[in-house]
């Protein structure tokens, strides 16, 4: 009896965290739960479990062991917050000094916290890291990348920490950089001049394993553990904007940036090929949800021309384009996309290359909204830039 309660206890953990969003877009990194959520809303929208007001920012939430973390600025500091997952309560919070630094947008923290077993992974935009507790919040260590002499690009660091293994990958620095897990000291660098905005991004080409990072001026695929380089690709932006995260499709890479366009890319013999460039889609903020061969995204720069937009990624194909909403961000949950307008607009619709239907819709925020939501254990979590954090009651079917 007392083995079979041991199992069950077990059993229910495992299937608890499964459903868990630890980390920037998703346990995968690809934006996409395994979670099915319901169509039926109240006519004024899910439910608001809980509200919180953490700053401004657009640091997006991961959640974890029950647990809820994001960042915001407010009067010159950063603040990492902790929340309970289900009812809202702050658990803790770890402030330091750090500058808003507006600029031509609200200013704040970009990345998003990484959560890794008993360890929270945090990077402002000028180059503060963190390793928390995640439980209690209490500094394991810290590290300083401008007493490196990494230099800070021109809207700050913005890519999410991603773990492998021993090592915390972050895109900073000229192509990249890793820090011991348990310790923070530096286990590899790869120059110190200003990077890329993208998260770094786990990709398999063959039997070999790489990270991508979306640097200033290329991509580059590295070894995660020794941090050479094993090919890059020339990819220039006006103000070196290369600020969306890279996807993987089989063999190929698709890139994206607002100030140029698109480019497909297929690694061959350990080079990557060009298969095509267009401007079908500029990409801005949101790396958008790819579903199979088909890729959903937003396409223009914010307070520009805008639209949501399907892509035929294996051609390059535009399959259709809609004003509404014109601009934004989104997640999948099973086979749903989850799309939260700039404006604070939630929309719920089926993920289909023939067209964008709505199956749901209701304001829920306000404000300028570019944040990606979260989904864990059928609670979806969205913020605007003003830092105003809202958790919704996402029903399952």
């Amino acid at each position: 009896m007392k083995l079979c309660l041991i199992l069950v206890a077990a059993l229910l953990a495992a299937t608890a965290s499964a459903a868990d969003w630890p980390q920037w877009r998703g346990p995968n990194r690809n934006g996409i739960s395994s979670e099915s959520i319901s169509t039926s809303w109240p006519a004024d929208g899910p439910k608001v479990l809980w509200r919180a007001s953490v700053g401004t920012g657009f640091s997006s939430i991961s959640i974890s062991q029950g647990r809820a973390y994001t960042m915001g600025n407010t009067n010159n500091e950063d603040t990492v917050w902790c929340f309970d997952a289900a009812a809202g309560k702050s658990l803790w919070k770890h402030t330091y000094a750090a500058q808003l630094s507006p600029q031509w947008y609200e200013g704040g923290p970009g990345s998003t916290p990484t959560i890794d077993g008993n360890r929270v992974f945090t990077i402002s935009k000028w180059g503060d890291i963190f390793c928390l507790d995640a439980a209690k919040g209490t500094i394991v260590w810290r590290r300083d990348l401008r007493q490196d002499g990494v230099k800070p690009n021109r809207w700050g660091f913005a890519g999410s920490p991603l773990v492998w293994g021993e090592l915390v990958i972050l895109n900073a620095g000229t192509a990249g950089i890793a820090l011991d897990r348990n310790t923070g000291r530096i286990a590899w660098s790869n120059g110190t001049d200003p990077g890329g905005y993208a998260s770094p991004t786990r990709f398999a080409f063959g039997a070999r394993e790489c990270v991508l990072i979306f640097a200033a001026k290329h991509l580059v695929a590295l070894d995660p553990q020794s941090g050479h380089e094993l090919w890059r690709q020339s990819w220039e932006t006006a103000w070196d904007t290369n600020i969306t995260d890279p996807l993987g499709h089989g063999r190929s890479i698709f890139i994206s940036s607002f100030s140029r366009g698109c480019g497909l890319f297929s690694v061959a013999d350990g080079k990557p090929v060009m298969i095509y460039t267009n401007s079908i889609l500029r990409n801005h903020l949101s790396a958008g949800i790819l579903v199979g061969e088909y890729l959903y995204a937003f396409n223009g720069e914010a307070k520009q021309e805008t639209d949501f937009r399907c892509l035929h990624l294996p051609t390059g194909e535009l399959k259709w384009a809609r004003k509404d909403p014109a601009f934004g961000s989104l997640i999948m949950a099973g086979d749903k996309l989850v799309v939260l307008s700039e404006k604070g607009e939630l929309l719920l619709g089926q993920a289909s290359p023939e067209e964008f239907k709505p199956l749901a819709r209701a304001k829920v925020l306000g404000g300028v909204c570019w944040t990606p939501p979260a989904l864990a254990n059928g609670r979806l979590y969205i913020r605007n830039a003003r830092g105003q954090l809202r958790c919704l009651e996402l029903p399952r079917p």
